[in-house]
């Protein structure tokens, strides 16, 4: 598991950053994306999948513990 930084960029767009290998990189799905329920599994833009245990929304930036499940192509 690694620490992420989820944030808006710079278009506002939703990113996970991965500050150990200074990579960020454009949210494209999230599994639960609501006030009562958030996170989940976590597809990139690169087509790698990440997965946080859903919790409820917090307030953005944050850095967070997520569990790689398919590294990017």
């Amino acid at each position: 598991m690694a620490n992420v930084m989820i944030q808006y960029n710079e278009e506002g767009q939703l990113s996970l950053y991965l500050p150990k290998k200074d990579l960020e990189e454009v949210i494209t799905h999230f599994e639960f994306d609501s006030e009562s329920q958030w996170g989940g599994e976590i597809h990139l833009a690169n087509g790698a999948i990440y997965h946080i245990d859903p919790t409820t929304k917090p307030k953005l930036p944050v850095t967070i513990r997520a569990k790689r499940l398919k590294a990017a192509a």
